[in-house]
């Protein structure tokens, strides 16, 4: 009967949460937060006229957690946590994501 309940309430929670139907979405990380993080982390450090080299290691990492990193939903984070067999379908659904798109075109 808890079961029950705890889905009740999970499906209340999905409707009045803020990341309604957006429920995973990329972190946007920047250059500039990177570089401010930098020098929140490294106090006296200033980084005025950052050399191109630095500049271009920023624009990488910042592309790189852009495509490795995800903001969640908690509530789906939480779904998945606790459902391995629904992370599974999510995982196999994303990965033949594009044999279907290629099917239907």
């Amino acid at each position: 009967m808890s079961d029950i309940f705890d889905e009740a309430q999970a499906l209340v929670q999905c409707k009045s949460c803020s990341w309604y139907k957006n429920c995973v979405l990329p972190i946007r990380v920047t250059e500039e937060d990177l570089r401010r993080q930098m020098e929140s982390s490294m106090p006296g450090a200033s980084m005025p006229g950052t050399p191109y080299g630095i500049s271009q290691l920023l624009s990488s990492m910042a592309t790189a957690a852009q495509n490795s990193l995800l903001e969640g939903c908690p509530i789906f984070i939480d779904r998945l946590r606790s459902n391995p067999k629904l992370a599974e379908r999510v995982k196999k659904m994303m990965q033949e994501w594009s044999k279907e798109s290629e099917q239907q075109g």
